[in-house]
């Protein structure tokens, strides 16, 4: 990794500590309890939170992917922030947002955002991944509408069966942190 890389993830990992990290008793996506989150829309929705977000999740994003995207709402930050930096750099990832369910007027798409084509390579994008459950959702779909999911791609992972649970699956789980960096 180039040392500038690694001054972007200690920079992000310290907006991390400082606007995300939370103490307390928190029940989880997952249904776990525990005595720490990380609550990321603060530093995704940081000007330079987001920015090296995005820029250290496009070092981990392979050329050939065609889209990124992930379920609303944790993902929507990250995956506008990834778009934009994809652009700024001449490599115009698609995107999208999964609803976590479908609308009932409009478009009534689960997907929205670019138009997905059969086997377009597609990486999943979350913020916070602890079994893997609510990401399989946009996996899910993904699948549904032809699409190769690659990898699905952290901000953190906190190392409590997702890549497990996730390889049951097929699917490769990486991340920019685990929670073993970070706490």
């Amino acid at each position: 990794m180039s040392e500038v890389i690694l001054k972007k993830k200690q920079r992000l990992k310290e907006i991390i500590l400082e606007k995300s990290l939370k103490r307390g008793d928190f029940i989880l996506a997952s249904g776990a309890r525990s005595n720490y989150m990380f609550d990321l829309k603060p530093t995704m929705l940081d000007p330079e939170g987001a920015n090296l977000s995005a820029e250290l999740l496009l070092e981990k994003i392979v050329p050939d992917i065609d889209a990124v995207g992930g379920l609303e709402l944790g993902a929507c930050p990250i995956v506008s922030a990834v778009c934009v930096i994809s652009y700024q750099l001449n490599r115009r990832l698609k995107t999208f947002y999964v609803r976590k369910e479908k609308k009932e007027r409009g478009t009534k798409r689960l997907i929205e955002g670019c138009e997905l084509k059969k086997g377009d390579r597609v990486i999943i994008l979350e913020d916070v991944t602890t079994k893997g459950g609510s990401v399989m959702a946009a996996v899910k779909a993904v699948l549904a509408e032809g699409g190769v999911v690659v990898k699905v791609l952290s901000l953190v992972d906190r190392q409590e069966g997702a890549t497990e649970n996730l390889a049951k699956e097929g699917i490769t789980l990486d991340s920019i942190f685990t929670r073993g960096e970070l706490l």
